[in-house]
């Protein structure tokens, strides 16, 4: 299976935007003393970029992609950051090939 360039790009410029979202809030603040607020603000950035990646698959009409979104849900609630993206990557892989 081969990988477009253009996929490729996406994916590190993805990859770009997340890294960058996690250290520019620190590197600008370092010196400041945060509140707890600020905190969950900075940290919850890079999950929001995730999430603006993901969103599409919420109006997807592929029996597979909604299953694996349903599945991911689920383990959101209730699991880890990790074990959610494992669980969704895993899921829409599997289900895709299968349905």
């Amino acid at each position: 299976m081969s990988v477009s360039l253009w996929t490729f790009l996406t994916i590190l410029g993805m990859m770009g935007v997340t890294y960058l979202t996690r250290i520019t809030g620190y590197f600008l603040l370092r010196n400041r003393n945060l509140g707890v607020r600020a905190q969950s603000v900075l940290e919850a950035m890079p999950g929001a970029v995730l999430i603006s990646v993901i969103a599409p698959a919420f109006t997807s009409d592929q029996p597979a992609d909604l299953i694996a979104l349903t599945l991911t849900l689920a383990v959101a609630t209730r699991g880890s950051f990790l074990l959610t993206v494992i669980v969704g990557v895993t899921a829409a892989g599997l289900l895709r090939h299968l349905i």
